[in-house]
């Protein structure tokens, strides 16, 4: 008898390279696909994130259907779909008959544990294979660490230089240097213009899928219009394009800016078809090397770029599954204030914040600086719980899946880990974004200024955090400096850091 073979396809798994479809038969095998509410609800995810991911899957599902696959699809709306992913499949299973089920790891802790009940609640044979859509396996990070004292994402990206060849000549890196970071730090300047993303047009199917959000989730923080991202993977090629003729040139030098009005600048914005399937990453990777090779972009551009994806981006998703589950309780610093109403619109005077959050509401995206060193700064500094503040970014960016999230929050922008992903804190005054920024010229408070009501609350909180970490982080060598600072300064300016933060967070926090 010929075995039939159920072969699932999660949301972030829109690939036809996916390993779960690798033997695939489209005589006999078929591929489930489900709509969950409680997928867009374990956190309140970011409508315009559901309508993406809603219509990527319906779009990606028509495409296998087009090519002969038997696909089981369970929308939202229906009455298979059971609130859970375990029960819907259930639900699924029980309507024929297979012989196995077939899955791709998937992205998230809390995935895998369901998986790992899933053969003995359906009483069928779990073939779990690994996601080989990644450079480096589970297994080959696990492989790296061991041994090392600090995990450290500089020495991960030579390696995996070497290994994929990218940006290399003749053994040695491409510019002769591994790393042009320091060339990629430049303030925006005035009269700058940027790039317009391409615009993609809505078919029936996303419009179906608006409808849809708009009345299940409309609950959540975000705007659903305008929609105009690519769905499918060859929109998403189409956004790739573009990125690399009109961004990329620019991006090395200005991905550390910050302009208001301008949430995307040279920046890719790919980042959520990456990780939902659509592209692939060594493409990606190869398509940005590709043009500096050509003389389109130059050598900064291109490894900062690939910097992104071959070393942080692997790094992280290695970090994360070698530290998982233990790792999403780590709270190095004791944080515990909940967010400010500020992080879901409310009221606040700082232009910065202000700014970010109200790109992060229409566009589910704000750049890696924006996350790091204006809203995950802010939370480092004025101590917020690890759990509220990574619960936020999980929720209302695209491109957030807890593996690559978690240890950006966690590590890089709260330190909640104490050093597993980073060496130091990024913690950062007001100077910081003046410099790299146009906010603070339209902000109610003065960035030059470091005490009193009407000084930059990011100038005292930095001391703040440093006088009130002082035993965990005094010995930090990289810290030496501002703590020999710190140490300069007489009581009564302790004191007057002391009370600004103090009467600040009063204000800032007072309805959360």
């Amino acid at each position: 008898m010929t075995q039939s073979t159920l072969r699932l396809v999660l949301g972030d798994q829109l690939s036809r390279n996916l390993s779960a479809l690798d033997d695939l038969d489209v005589n006999h095998d078929t591929v489930v696909m489900m709509e969950v509410a409680d997928e867009g609800r374990y956190v309140p995810h970011h409508p315009k994130k559901i309508v993406f991911l809603l219509s990527a899957m319906r779009h990606f599902a028509a495409e296998l259907e087009a090519d002969g696959v038997r696909v089981t699809y369970v929308r939202l709306d229906s009455k298979q779909s059971k609130g859970s992913l375990t029960d819907t499949l259930k639900a699924v299973i029980d309507t024929g008959k297979f012989d196995s089920l077939v899955v791709t790891e998937p992205g998230e802790y809390r995935v895998l544990e369901m998986m790992r009940g899933w053969s003995e609640a359906f009483g069928l044979p779990v073939e779990m294979r690994d996601d080989t859509r990644f450079f480096c396996s589970k297994e080959a990070f696990a492989e790296w660490a061991d041994g090392r004292k600090q995990l450290t994402m500089e020495y991960f990206y030579r390696e995996w230089r070497k290994k994929t060849g990218l940006l290399m000549a003749g053994g040695k890196p491409a510019g002769n240097q591994w790393n042009f970071d320091k060339e990629n730090r430049k303030p925006p300047k005035s009269g700058m213009t940027y790039r317009a993303l391409p615009d993609f047009k809505r078919d029936a199917i996303t419009n179906d899928v608006i409808k849809l959000v708009g009345a299940h989730f409309d609950d959540h923080f975000g705007d659903i219009e305008p929609f105009n991202w690519a769905v499918t993977s060859a929109d998403a090629e189409r956004a790739l394009d573009h990125f690399i003729e009109h961004g990329l040139p620019s991006f090395g030098d200005y991905q550390d800016a910050m302009v208001t009005g301008e949430p995307f600048m040279f920046h890719s914005v790919i980042s959520h078809y990456l990780n939902a399937g659509l592209l692939d990453a060594r493409a990606i990777c190869d398509r940005a090397e590709a043009a500096w090779r050509d003389e389109k972009a130059p050598i900064n551009a291109a490894e900062g770029f690939v910097r992104q994806i071959l070393g942080w981006r692997e790094f992280i998703r290695g970090v994360y599954w070698l530290k998982m589950p233990d790792y999403a309780q780590l709270n190095a610093l004791e944080a515990g204030r909940p967010l400010p109403p500020s992080y879901w619109g409310g009221e606040t005077k700082m232009n910065c914040i202000k700014e970010v959050v109200r790109q992060t509401r229409e566009n589910a995206y704000s750049h890696h600086i924006q996350r790091l060193m204006v809203t995950g700064n802010f939370a480092l500094l004025t101590g917020i719980a690890p759990q509220a503040i990574h619960e936020w970014y999980l929720a209302v960016y695209a491109d957030a899946y807890e593996w690559v999230e978690m240890p950006n929050t966690l590590g890089m922008a709260i330190f909640a880990d104490g050093g597993i992903v980073g060496t130091k804190p990024y913690a950062a005054s007001g100077a910081y974004i003046n410099k790299m920024s146009n906010f603070c010229a339209d902000c109610a408070y003065n960035v030059r200024k470091k005490e009193g009501e009407d000084a930059c609350p990011f100038n005292y909180l930095y001391w703040y955090f440093m006088h009130e970490q002082r035993e965990r982080l005094g010995g930090n060598r990289r810290l030496a400096f501002p703590y020999r600072t710190l140490a300069k300064f007489d009581q009564a300016k302790i004191d007057q850091i002391v009370a600004d933060s103090e009467r600040f967070l009063a204000q800032e926090f007072a309805d959360s």
